[in-house]
């Protein structure tokens, strides 16, 4: 009796006894099915072969075994897909709504068999898996829902693109189905899904309610494997669109993989977050904020808040508060509802955890805390790395676990360069008191969700991804839908132009003719190879001679553009719009002589010529009036505040112009980039550049200011590399009629850039094609901005 525990000694101490959630009927299910599992294909499970196990990452011990697919399996899930894609297609959008109704309601009815499966297969906390991982699926089919029975009246010139691969991480396996497959099927897609070999008993569960649900056979297959069946998904001829969600090492790898390929691609890659803190700040608040940031899921979040930046003057104070909070942290069973911290996903990840913080602790000051550490399974403990320098390998790469790495700051604006002095830009978190610093700070930041005064937010409503190395596409909202759809119609093949040749006897040059240059910084500038090339008329005549860049001038030119871009990203709306109303009415007063040059270089009749002039008038004026009035929108998302959606610019934007239309090319190229806050790099028309640097005189009397638009002539097939390779190059596009789409989409790969190429097909510059929606998407990047408005 002198050992019995009281109810006072309880409320003294306020130790939490277990509450173990029972994984009876997540255990019966597997024993249900044989503890063995085949893949889901056209409607049905394959017989299970050889294969590899499903472990609990807290125990070790083995959940379930799972089949390798072979090659020869890959290809019967994607051919499946393919027969079920023109039925699944030809469902009217309220069909497609009912069904994804049915998938969301299912999700439901079966949310604790879900969540428990997930928390066995994954080891995160069961409460994680209960109250944000399964809710939030069924969200985006409910969500998805709506945007199918909406489709065919607000996108009713766009159709799906066909049948779409996808491979899913291990650290959100049920919700990242839910992320890819919901948008997928809305817009009239199927799907072949490779989960993660760790983690993939909750995609086979999910196959099941899809049968359930009544999906037609074909429209989602399930395969399960290592890399090398994500490699045969990715390079599969019979898929029309890869959705990866994964590191950035084999993101990179996808985009070198799929390059040429034409096949659609989105990546949602790694990060570094920074959590930035104001001295301001609610202290308490920002803490608990910072738990949910880092130590959500044991940190293996790719948007994890892992990068601490605290202004300098409560640094200490904020650590010891941390560091109290920490030591409060509950490690141990995922299945029990008292639990902070679960296992790591396997004994790998959790050796490169170990790894990564014994090679980079020394650097600063590490504090872990004296927690309960189980005597088996996958676990590290909560911890925290003081005092390290920007530069620190822990600051700058991802760790994807428990660990949190810290360093100071004085100025907002020193905030804002730590914060975006990496090489990712997936997420960020500010937080301040006063709402003037928060939105002051928070567009400035390089990253494709910021969240203020907050953390871990997300809705299918809300379009989620990164920038720069954290890849691109949007997963959620519209933005995200636009990922699986095309428009319609089947563009021709686009043919290439040949330089026009010398005629026998060619009349002389004008003695006077002037010499037409680069035009870089504002300025013209001399080609650095010091040679041009004669520019012969359609008749064979010389018209001119035109300058050739090379790899020095292009690293001149995107100086020049970055050094401008910032300030003319900041500059407002309607002061671009005004510049570009300058170029269309400086044009205007010379539409004479552009229409007498066009016609010397390109032939045809001489209304023809006048025609381009005209459309690219009518052009600039629709990029002016467009320039004020695409800042975004509100998306109505589950919070008290909101979650602003807001298109900001790429950045510097790589062009390589149209040749069949060199003057109306070249300005829908520039128009809509330079609209939206971009400077660009432009390679005009190999065959016709003199219409270009004809117009960089248009440029010197509109103010555009130097470095906004800079032009460089040569070769599309010497320069599309270079352009592509460049490290502060943003976006690259491609209209060319040379034959340099791949190489350009393998280029990019260095540092993932945006590239948007035409494979070799025409676009009809003077319709909606050359002026559409589709421009406006390529110029910006959807940002999306959490605003709080109170408690």
């Amino acid at each position: 009796m002198g050992n019995q525990v009281t109810v006072s000694d309880l409320m003294d101490s306020m130790e939490y006894g277990p509450a173990t959630e029972s994984a009876a009927e997540a255990l019966a299910w597997l024993v249900d099915r044989g503890d063995r599992f085949g893949h889901f294909i056209a409607g049905q499970f394959t017989e299970p072969g050889d294969g590899f196990e499903a472990k609990n990452p807290a125990t070790g011990e083995v959940l379930a075994t799972l089949t390798q697919a072979t090659p020869a399996e890959v290809d019967a899930a994607v051919d499946a897909a393919r027969k079920a894609q023109p039925k699944w297609t030809g469902l009217s959008g309220h069909a497609r709504a009912r069904a994804l109704y049915a998938l969301a309601r299912l999700i439901q009815k079966h949310a604790r068999l879900i969540a428990v499966l997930e928390t066995l297969d994954n080891g995160k906390p069961i409460r994680e898996s209960r109250d944000i991982d399964v809710p939030l699926a069924a969200r985006h089919f409910y969500y998805h829902a709506g945007l199918a029975q909406l489709l065919d009246k607000d996108l009713a010139e766009h159709v799906p693109l066909g049948v779409c691969g996808q491979i899913i991480p291990w650290n959100f396996p049920f919700l990242m189905l839910a992320w890819k497959i919901a948008p997928a099927l809305a817009a009239g897609n199927t799907v072949v899904l490779k989960p993660a070999e760790q983690t993939s008993l909750t995609a086979l569960l999910f196959a099941e309610l899809t049968s359930e649900a009544g999906l037609p056979a074909g429209v989602v297959n399930i395969v399960t494997g290592d890399g090398a069946v994500g490699e045969r998904i990715v390079t599969h001829p019979g898929i029309d669109k890869i959705a990866f969600t994964g590191s950035t090492e084999v993101g990179r790898k996808i985009r070198t993989a799929t390059a040429g390929s034409g096949k659609a691609l989105s990546l949602e890659l790694g990060g570094k977050s920074p959590y930035i803190v104001f001295e301001d700040a609610d202290l308490d608040s920002a803490v608990e904020g910072l738990v949910d940031a880092i130590w959500f899921n044991q940190g293996q979040v790719c948007c994890a808040g892992s990068r601490l930046i605290v202004q300098e003057g409560i640094a200490d104070a904020f650590h010891d508060r941390l560091r109290a909070r920490m030591a409060a942290l509950r490690l141990g069973d995922p299945l029990d509802k008292c639990i902070d911290i679960g296992a790591i996903v396997d004994e790998t990840q959790l050796s490169r955890i170990e790894g990564m913080v014994a090679a980079g602790a020394g650097e600063g000051a590490l504090f872990q805390p004296d927690c309960h550490m189980p005597g088996r399974g996958c676990f590290y403990p909560p911890t925290l790395i003081t005092g390290l320098s920007p530069a620190s390998t822990l600051m700058q790469e991802e760790i994807f676990g428990p660990v949190l790495v810290s360093t100071t700051f004085r100025t907002p604006a020193e905030a804002v360069q730590l914060a975006n002095d990496t090489r990712y830009g997936l997420a960020a978190s500010v937080w301040s008191e006063t709402i003037g610093v928060a939105l002051d700070v928070a567009p400035k930041l390089t990253a494709g969700v910021i969240w203020v005064n907050g953390s871990n937010m997300f809705d299918a409503a809300a379009g989620f991804g990164g920038l720069r190395e954290s890849g691109f596409g949007r997963e959620g909202g519209w933005e995200g839908l636009m990922e699986y759809l095309r428009p319609k119609g089947t563009a021709k093949p686009l043919k290439p132009l040949a330089l026009a040749e010398r005629a026998d006897k060619p009349a002389p040059a004008d003695p006077l003719d002037r010499t037409a240059k680069l035009y870089i910084g504002g300025k013209q500038a001399r080609p650095d190879s010091g040679y041009c090339r004669t520019v012969y008329g359609a008749r064979g005549r010389i018209v001119g001679h035109v300058g050739l860049g090379n790899r020095k001038d292009i690293r001149n030119a995107v100086e020049a553009a970055r050094k401008a871009q910032g300030a003319w990203a900041a500059a407002s709306a309607h002061n671009r719009a005004q510049i570009l109303y300058y170029i269309a009415e400086n044009l205007s007063t010379r539409a004479g002589e552009f229409a007498d040059r066009l016609h010397a270089m390109t032939g045809g009749p001489k209304a023809k010529a006048a025609a381009e002039v005209e459309a690219t008038i009518d052009r600039l004026f629709t990029w002016a009036a467009r320039a004020d009035k695409a800042a975004g929108e509100i998306k109505a998302v589950p919070i008290r505040g909101t979650a602003l959606a807001m298109n900001t610019p790429v950045g510097v934007i790589g062009a390589l112009c149209p040749d069949e239309v060199p003057l109306l090319g070249l300005v829908s190229v520039l128009a809509p980039a330079i609209a939206m806050g971009n400077a660009v790099v432009l390679v005009p028309s190999d065959p016709f550049p003199l219409i270009a640097t004809d117009f960089y005189q248009v440029l010197d009397t509109s103010d555009v200011p130097g470095g906004v638009v800079n032009i460089v002539t040569g070769s599309h097939t010497t320069l599309a590399a270079t352009l592509a390779a460049h490290m502060d190059v943003d976006a690259v596009w491609s209209f060319s009629s040379s034959d340099i789409s791949a190489e350009i989409e393998r280029a990019a790969a260095g540092n993932l850039k945006r590239t948007w190429v035409n494979h070799g097909r025409a676009c009809d510059w003077t319709g909606e094609d050359g002026e559409g929606r589709a421009f406006l998407r390529a110029a910006t990047e959807v940002k999306t901005v959490w605003i709080p408005w109170g408690a």
